[in-house]
Parts: C-alpha cells; sequence; structure tokens
C-alpha cells in the first residue's frame, strides 16, 4: 500500500490538480531526495493548492505576492523559504518551466549565539528526567552534540565502541561523519541498551511498554521527546532549551 506525505492521497483532490500532485511527489522521490524536504515541497503544493482553489499552474507574480504576504503573517520565514523552494521544484520539474523569480522573497539577516546549557544545569535536566529513555537520550544528546533527529536515527550498529566514536548518518546536509563518544556516555549506553535489547534502534518507541520496545520498528516520539524537555526544563528554571536542538548546541562535560 503505497504512503503518501502528511497522509494526503492525491485522488482526494480535485483534477488536474491531483495529477500534478501526483506527478510532483515521484519527481520529489526520484530526486533522492530526503523525506522532511519531500514533507515540506509536498504541504508547499497543498497548502498553495488551497489558496489558490487548486488553479497553481499559471499563477501571476501579483498573485504569488498576495499568497507569500498572506504567509509571512502567519508563518515563520523558514516556512516562507521552504514553500518558495517547494514551488520553485514544482515549477521546473512538473510544469517544466524556467525559474524566473530567484530574488522573489528576501528573508532578514539575523545572526544569533546558540544558548549553552552548563554541566550543573545540564546535571540538575537529567537528575529531573523520571523516564529512563529520555533521561538517556538528553545525555547522549548533551555528550555528544548532537541533534535531536541524529540522536533518535541512532542505530545500535552505529556505536564503535572499540574505537570509542559514533556514526552519525544522513546529517544536516545529507552527510554522515564521526564523533567522538565519551567513555561515560559508552557506560551509561550499555545498561540501557541491556533494558530493551532492540536489534537495531538505540533509542526505540516505547508504545508498546519495555516489550515492545525490543521489537520496535521506529525510535522515540520526536514530539514526546520535545515536550518532555520543555517540561522538564521548566520545572529546572531553564528557558534557553530550544526544543528543535534539544542540547545540540550544549558543551560537552569534561
Amino acid at each position: 500500500m503505497l504512503t503518501y506525505p502528511g497522509g494526503f492521497d492525491p485522488s482526494a483532490f480535485p483534477q488536474p490538480f491531483s495529477s500534478a500532485y501526483r506527478t510532483h511527489l515521484q519527481h520529489l522521490k526520484l530526486k533522492g531526495l530526503q523525506p522532511k524536504t519531500i514533507d515540506a515541497y509536498a504541504r508547499t503544493i497543498r497548502r498553495m493548492g488551497d489558496y489558490f482553489d487548486h488553479q497553481i499552474d499559471a499563477l501571476s507574480p501579483s498573485q504569488l505576492t498576495e499568497y507569500f504576504s498572506d504567509l509571512i503573517a502567519s508563518h515563520s520565514w523558514s516556512a516562507v523559504k521552504l514553500d518558495l523552494y517547494g514551488f520553485k521544484f514544482y515549477t521546473q520539474h512538473v510544469l517544466r518551466k524556467p525559474w524566473t523569480m530567484p530574488h522573489f522573497i528576501k528573508p532578514p539577516k539575523a545572526s544569533r549565539l546558540p544558548d549553552i546549557v552548563t554541566v550543573d544545569e545540564a546535571q540538575a535536566l537529567f537528575c529531573a528526567t523520571r523516564t529512563l529513555s529520555y533521561r538517556v537520550f538528553y545525555f547522549t544528546l548533551y555528550s555528544m552534540g548532537l541533534r535531536l533527529s541524529e540522536g533518535l536515527a541512532l542505530k545500535v550498529a552505529d556505536i564503535d565502541a572499540v574505537r570509542h566514536r559514533v556514526h552519525i548518518r544522513d546529517s544536516k546536509g545529507n552527510r554522515d561523519r564521526f564523533v567522538p563518544l565519551p567513555r561515560i556516555t559508552l557506560l551509561v549506553l550499555r545498561p540501557f541498551w541491556q533494558t530493551h535489547r532492540n536489534p537495531e534502534l538505540l533509542f526505540p518507541n516505547r508504545v508498546g511498554g519495555l516489550a515492545g520496545a525490543k521489537s520496535a520498528r521506529t525510535p522515540l516520539d520526536r514530539g514526546g521527546v520535545q515536550k518532555t524537555l520543555h517540561q522538564v526544563a521548566l520545572a529546572c528554571g531553564l528557558k534557553k532549551i530550544s526544543p528543535r536542538t534539544a542540547c545540540a548546541t550544549a558543551m560537552q562535560p569534561t
């Protein structure tokens, strides 16, 4: 059975939009884009379809100006850029037209320093996290400086205990890299894995409880990880932890 981004079946849309949307999905997959990018670009076309009554193949500059002006009033600049790139992809690969609006929008430049979680603050956060899987997960991200998505994607086979390094796959920019594995992190991960013994996932989903974790096919729920981190951080008086990166910018403990 075929699955579609966001669960939206193209047949649910009116013709000829549904045919163009299906073609859009095919090109997204054939170009080898990351799943998150596919979801974002597919959402772009659905959103624009809803806005323009599913008539988006011959939009004028004034119509696009109106659309993106309305979008920035309710969404972030990152969402606006994703919609622009998604529509550019649709224009080039589905409509087979040249892209003539490369400077259609220009987000304001911003340069911000990342929030830093101190060792003491991190220790307080770990101690306040009651769920074992979340506590170990947060510690792993902090000790190795990983992004949230990188931690969730960790596999048992990615842990190289001999060389004391971890293989991070499909990271930002679709690149792999190795990061050092601190000895203390290895000592934490070993007994944690023994609690679930999933042959593939390092942090398996525990929807089915501890017994179900052994055969789980998906990692911890991203939303649950973010929500719990936010709640624990507030309880500890920490207001500078970004739920999107979840300790990714933290300093490694020594």
